[in-house]
């Protein structure tokens, strides 16, 4: 069962983000912000004027009390010693902000928008640098790739997922997800997802830099690999019966957590797929789907399967949580020195699962 983390937000929670220093902040609709100890205790909260969503959190890693976070056009600085007021405010976007993200050098910070662009903050300079126009719908999700500050990657509402480098105005690699979408009509395992649209919701880089994931709404996870200037798809299943609306690598591991709308949290072991794919000169063009996972129990419990693949090697999930309730942020943190999920979800507080057997 999940320990669940009260006392904070009176509204659904949207995102959440840890510092390395062990200190949780979530952002809430109705520009709430709260910053909690590893222990799930309160320790401050600010609510922005406007009142406007707060749909991103991100703690600085070189100063964990530093901590941006955008509502609304807006993203604020703010130290979380004391958050009666914001350190510094930009006003970069024109629409509502869903997404931020800081490069490796921390001097870079990407944030995207409802009207499909990126802008790109000097944090240095306190300006625009870039302005990254080319998704022609909602921009969803950004992550700059580790190791490669001048370089992320981006998903949207328009169906498209692009590979960005900042010396450059247009995107690197673009590919439309709904492209592979005719190839999942025949697919027998993948009831009542046939009609929905491959709308991406969330991307996150693997600390590798080179692999990353996307999540949509055609209940596919997608894995590819930067080459150069351009993406390969290495992997795509399906173990959500809904859509996908988050996935996030743990750090130093190709485990990867995917949220879904079905109220189901998963977690993937994907190494032994990566590694295949390095050691095979053949390019893999047969595209891998999943059954729906099946390793699941009512109310909040977790089960581990016993292996990466069944039979027919398809993959399957290693841990399964029937969370109950849509996802809408997860997050992968050390807490008292083990490992736990943390959830956003469509109630006021956030829900903390313990990772100990990994």
């Amino acid at each position: 069962m999940a320990v669940k983390w009260t006392g904070g937000h009176f509204s659904p929670v949207l995102c959440l983000n840890a510092s390395q220093e062990g200190l949780v902040a979530s952002g809430a609709e109705g520009g709430d912000l709260m910053v909690w100890g590893e222990d799930g205790t309160p320790l401050g909260h600010t609510r922005f004027q406007g009142a406007d969503d707060v749909t991103s959190v991100l703690f600085a890693p070189s100063c964990p009390t530093k901590l941006y976070a955008s509502h609304g056009e807006t993203i604020s600085i703010l130290d979380v010693r004391s958050l009666k007021g914001s350190l510094d405010d930009f006003h970069a976007n024109e629409e509502e902000i869903n997404c931020v993200s800081l490069n490796e050098t921390e001097n870079l910070l990407a944030s995207a928008d409802d009207s499909g662009t990126i802008k790109i903050l000097d944090l240095e300079n306190k300006k625009v640098s870039r302005s990254l126009k080319r998704h022609s719908n909602i921009c969803s999700s950004v992550a700059f790739r580790p190791q490669r500050p001048q370089s992320l990657v981006s998903c949207g509402l328009d169906m498209q997922v692009m590979l960005w480098n900042l010396q450059k105005a247009r995107p690197l690699w673009i590919t439309n997800l709904q492209e592979d979408e005719t190839e999942e009509m025949e697919d027998p395992q993948s009831p009542g997802q046939l009609l929905n649209p491959a709308l991406a919701h969330s991307v996150s880089v693997a600390s590798c830099g080179n692999i990353f994931s996307c999540g949509a709404e055609d209940g596919k996870i997608r894995i590819f690999r930067v080459m150069g200037v351009k993406c390969e798809q290495e992997l795509g299943f399906k173990g959500h019966t809904l859509g996908v609306c988050h996935v996030c690598f743990l750090p130093e591991s190709y485990l990867l957590l995917t949220g879904g709308n079905d109220g189901k949290i998963m977690l993937w072991d994907i190494s032994s797929e990566i590694e295949k794919k390095q050691k095979s000169p053949i390019k893999h063009t047969h595209k891998k789907k999943t059954k729906r996972a099946a390793y699941t129990k009512q109310g909040g419990n977790t089960h581990a399967s016993v292996a990466g693949e069944d039979e027919h090697g398809k993959i399957l999930p290693k841990l399964s949580i029937e969370h109950g309730e849509k996802v809408n942020w997860l997050l992968s943190t050390k807490i008292k020195g083990y490992q736990n999920i943390l959830v956003a979800d469509q109630t006021n507080c956030i829900s903390v699962y313990p990772l100990k057997e990994f």
